[in-house]
């Protein structure tokens, strides 16, 4: 077998990771081969959801929400499959566009979830012949994987896929699971329409996924040579539970069984090596729910194939991982949204719940709670392709409608190994700031930035990620504009920003909990040509009163003036010198700073990516606070209060 290009597709640039690795192996620890193959339950034992002909079962499953669900699937009935053509493949080579191949794809993806659930809901076979064409429609297909994933997993220099061979990404792993689930409930139904048609599926899942993981190594993702300079992000859980799933409802063999199984623990454990013990998600919280929640998935299949006697639930790092996203909600729908995460994230609070009761956390069962209440108009059982999921929150439904909503109000919260602080106050001021360094999963060049919200309101914003192309997993990924640390809350040193790379990192970073007192030295992620020696920021927030950032440096030469730049989400008013505010929906944000020292810039950014445009419409601004005079040693102080 060739070596592959593993990183064509993740940060080629950001291969090594500055992540404080721990040979931990909680779950290779946990069982060893032995105890694992007596304790599997085979012949699909552990599945506690209804039989297809228990019709009793499915109707108390799926009550409530029966109708709803039967609805969706005769949308479906008439659906005309789409054809994935080659050039839809070829076009991420082209133009780097992802759409083009993704859309057709997700839209037969979408139409055979659908059928699969009205069947299993309705029980009368009236979905089946559309589900056999679709499983046909599936098995013909050379992949299931993205068009953005193939090329740098294939010795092919293409994102059209070999016919040779079987790659496992996220599109193929979830497509493996959804029809291993899909053959383990209607195998007789599809029967009854030609046996070849289960047959060929059983045949694919095989061939493309089981096989392909037990036969090879280097999948990037796998991370089986992991050290400490490995990135390790959450394609890892998000493929291994898949995975798992396959050979769960599938595999009835014992000693095949448990050598799979096992293959995916050693796996897995790479993941959990990979994370701070602080628990901080460094690809950000709307990665949450495909990161630690994908763990939380690997982790409850696993415990439920075993009678629970396979779980490291008890283990304080699994629980740190999971209360993360309870805590890094700020309110009214806003997520803290470092790195390539989204300010209006959604969160799955099926998974959120259900982890929270498995780690024994009040805080994410009531954050859950909060959801729901939150988002009362969106379905809250439907996880698309991913059946595992959307029956686990039929099946705890109940339970979470009589959990007491509640979300964190911490007045400060720190992640001291990722360096990551959250801090409130009494007067509705949030503020979230980072250190850490830019070779983090889903980097962008932003140590020592921050966020600040009033009222939930947003005012010192991250613009966040836009839609994915080639170029953002490339060697130009720091060439896209909201990438860079000049479009972030920081300093552009002697007109230098910061550089992309494990080694630019901050410095001495602490919090100071009673104080709510952040700093950090960030001069180490500038390159050299920036000439500075030492750059200390701190963020204190006042208990009933305002944040003040507080940058003071030390410089070997001046070249270029020093620019403090600050995104905002409204226009920024000037309305005098060393003042400027800030207003969203009647909260205002008052800027206070030495016009003798700094004067005032305001530029106009265009939104035209359709991803951006969801969050923050067609425009947001850049406050540029730009040094009058050069020094080698000064300091500036802005002042954020509401007034």
């Amino acid at each position: 077998m060739l070596p592959r290009i593993i990183f064509a597709f993740l940060f080629a640039i950001n291969i090594f990771a500055a992540n404080a690795f721990e040979k931990r192996d909680l779950l290779e620890k946990n069982v060893d081969m032995a105890k694992l193959k007596s304790s599997l339950l085979i012949n699909q034992q552990w599945v506690a959801y209804p039989k297809y002909s228990d019709r009793k079962g499915w109707d108390a499953l799926t009550v409530g929400v029966k109708d709803e669900i039967i609805k969706k699937g005769e949308a479906a009935l008439n659906f005309e499959w789409k054809v994935v053509k080659a050039t839809d493949y070829l076009e991420f080579d082209l133009s780097g566009s992802r759409k083009i191949m993704e859309d057709p794809y997700r839209a037969n993806i979408n139409a055979i979830s659908d059928l699969v659930l009205a069947e299993l809901a309705e029980g009368k076979g009236r979905f089946t012949n559309q589900i056999a064409n679709g499983i046909w429609y599936f098995c013909e297909m050379t992949s299931w994987s993205l068009s953005a994933h193939i090329k740098g997993a294939q010795p092919e220099s293409t994102s059209l896929p070999s016919y040779k061979e079987n790659i496992i990404d996220l599109g193929s792993s979830d497509m493996g699971a959804f029809f291993a689930w899909t053959y383990f409930f209607l195998k007789d139904e599809l029967d009854k329409v030609q046996p070849m048609i289960s047959e060929r599926l059983r045949a694919n899942i095989q061939t493309r996924i089981m096989d392909s993981y037990l036969n090879r190594s280097d999948f990037w993702w796998q991370a089986f040579n992991a050290g400490p300079t490995t990135m390790v992000n959450n394609w890892n859980p998000w493929c291994n539970s898949s995975v798992l799933m396959c050979f769960l409802l599938l595999e009835n063999d014992p000693e095949k069984l448990a050598a799979a199984v096992y293959r995916t623990m050693v796996s897995t454990d790479k993941f959990i090596n990979y994370y701070n013990n602080d628990g901080a998600c460094e690809e950000g919280p709307s990665y949450w729910s495909h990161a630690p929640g994908k763990l939380y998935d690997y982790l409850q299949l696993l415990s439920y194939a075993t009678a629970g006697k396979v779980t490291i639930f008890n283990q304080p790092l699994i629980r740190n991982m999971g209360e993360y996203i309870a805590k890094s909600y700020i309110g009214n729908g806003w997520m803290v949204n470092f790195a390539d995460a989204w300010a209006k994230a959604k969160v799955e609070k099926g998974v959120v719940f259900r982890y929270g009761k498995a780690v024994n956390s009040l805080e994410m069962q009531q954050f859950a709670s909060y959801l729901y209440e939150f988002d009362k108009n969106e379905s809250y059982f439907d996880a698309g392709r991913d059946l595992f999921r959307t029956f686990e929150n039929l099946t705890s439904h109940n339970e979470l409608l009589q959990t007491k909503p509640s979300v964190s109000d911490a007045p400060a919260t720190w992640y001291p190994e990722t360096e990551v602080c959250y801090m409130r106050n009494k007067v509705g001021i949030f503020v979230a700031a980072k250190g850490g360094n830019n070779a983090e999963s889903h980097n962008h060049n932003d140590v020592g930035s921050f966020l600040l919200y009033v009222d939930y309101k947003p005012m010192i914003i991250d613009a966040g990620v836009g839609v994915y192309t080639r170029q953002t997993f490339s060697s130009e990924r720091y060439n896209i504009w909201n990438m860079q640390s000049n479009y972030h809350n920081l300093p552009l040193v002697n007109g230098v920003a910061q550089s992309d790379g494990a080694k630019f990192r901050s410095r001495n970073a602490t919090f100071d909990t009673k104080k709510s007192l952040f700093s950090l030295d960030i001069a180490n992620t500038y390159s050299k040509e920036a000439a500075v020696n030492e750059w200390h920021r701190t963020f204190q927030l006042q208990p009933k009163g305002g944040l003040l950032v507080q940058d003071a440096f030390k410089m070997s030469k001046t070249k270029s003036p020093n620019q403090l730049n600050y995104l905002t989400w409204s226009k920024p008013d000037i309305l005098e010198k060393g003042v400027i505010t800030l207003e969203k929906d009647g909260s205002k944000l008052k800027i206070s700073y030495n016009p003798n020292q700094l004067e005032a810039v305001v530029e106009t950014i265009h939104i035209t990516d359709r991803s951006l445009l969801s969050v923050w419409g067609e425009t947001i601004y850049r406050l540029t606070l730009k040094a009058k005079k050069m020094k080698l040693v000064d300091n500036y102080s802005v002042q954020f209060s509401r007034f």
